[in-house]
């Protein structure tokens, strides 16, 4: 599988009419080579790659690990920028044009790369991520088995006086207990922190006034994601909390049904399509737009590509796994989002986040 995923790479290679790439996210090097021990928060390893030769360069604390899962990999133990230089040097004459990834980089990288290589263009890795296997679907898939359950578990743990953090602990504990960790950091939002829409949950304690509760939260298994949204009630909605919420149920189920008919008449899917109607649907029955994108991919990353947005040029595939969650916010007052995710397949879009949808109040 690897090898083919790198044959891939030297294939885009040859279409952009780059001569090699220098790949330092560390999404990409998990994608590319299977070892999954790096940190996102350090620059521990790189993958160097041309059309003779693949190198993973990382240093010696991962050295025995990496020789062991990633033997398609020639591994290039460095202690220093020098040595690394040693290896740039070479490759250089047969590397007149090296693709990287830009909005990856350092400055001080950037500078070592320059050093060596006279022309740099970017090189989009993460597009080929898009299109999940059997094995990659099946990970994602029991991360989010493990997210229903851990939505199914936190229900009971909701009473008066609980902080959003001792919530969001509740669920960390809950999906490390079952074999998976997060994928992000959950949101917990209670009353009118609802109506932000990436809220920073924090010590708010939940009161009887606080009617809502919006809970966004992530598995990890292997190295894959899941992602869900679920509003709830606390007490007995408003009218106009039930409105909210029924529109944006409404309005994922429109999102939906437009999908699966675009594959019925065998029509090409537009990304920007699918939000807009979401998006017009919303806007019909008099709230305010969706202040983000209706949807995105999900995989080793919690976003990735395709993104459904109102500016993507993202088409819709068979073997892609995208959420779609459209939201309401209205500051000072309340937020509801529903988000699930989905995989394309021949006959339509299959659901995998499998919480319950209609309204819940505690």
């Amino acid at each position: 599988m690897f090898k083919a995923r790198l044959q891939n790479i030297r294939q885009k290679l040859k279409k952009e009419k780059l001569d090699g790439v220098f790949i330092s996210s560390v999404s990409n090097i998990s994608y590319l080579s299977g070892f999954t021990n790096f940190s996102k928060e350090e620059r521990e390893a790189y993958l160097f790659v041309g059309q003779d030769f693949a190198y993973i360069i990382t240093d010696g604390r991962y050295s025995e690990a990496v020789k062991k899962q990633v033997p398609h990999l020639k591994l290039f133990e460095r202690g220093n920028n020098k040595l690394v230089e040693e290896l740039f040097k070479k490759h250089k004459k047969e590397i007149k044009t090296l693709g990287i990834e830009e909005d990856n980089l350092t400055v001080t990288e950037h500078k070592v790369l320059k050093k060596h290589f006279k022309n740099l263009k970017h090189f989009n890795v993460s597009n080929l991520r898009s299109i999940k296997n059997d094995e990659e679907l099946g990970k994602i898939e029991k991360a989010c088995q493990i997210g229903d359950l851990a939505f199914n578990f936190i229900l009971k743990k909701i009473k008066v006086g609980v902080s959003e953090k001792e919530i969001a602990h509740e669920l960390e504990k809950f999906i490390k207990e079952n074999g998976a960790e997060f994928s992000f950091n959950p949101i917990v939002a209670f009353g009118k922190n609802s109506s932000v829409p990436h809220h920073q949950t924090g010590d708010k304690r939940l009161t009887i006034n606080d009617k809502l509760i919006l809970l966004d939260f992530g598995a990890k298994v292997d190295g894959y994601c899941s992602d869900m949204t679920r509003t709830i009630f606390f007490g007995n909605p408003s009218s106009k909390q039930e409105k909210m919420y029924k529109v944006v149920s409404e309005a994922q189920q429109k999102a939906v049904e437009f999908i699966n008919g675009a594959i019925k008449n065998s029509q090409e899917l537009k990304a920007k399509e699918v939000d807009k109607v979401a998006r017009k649907y919303i806007r019909s029955q008099g709230f305010p737009t969706i202040p983000h994108s209706l949807g995105h991919g999900i995989g080793l990353e919690v976003h990735e590509h395709p993104a459904l947005s109102p500016k993507s040029r993202d088409i819709l595939k068979e073997g892609m796994v995208f959420s779609i969650e459209p939201g309401i916010y209205i500051e000072g007052f309340s937020g509801v989002r529903i988000e699930d995710l989905y995989v394309l397949e021949k006959t339509g879009l299959r659901q995998l986040t499998n919480s319950p949808k209609e309204i819940i109040t505690l």
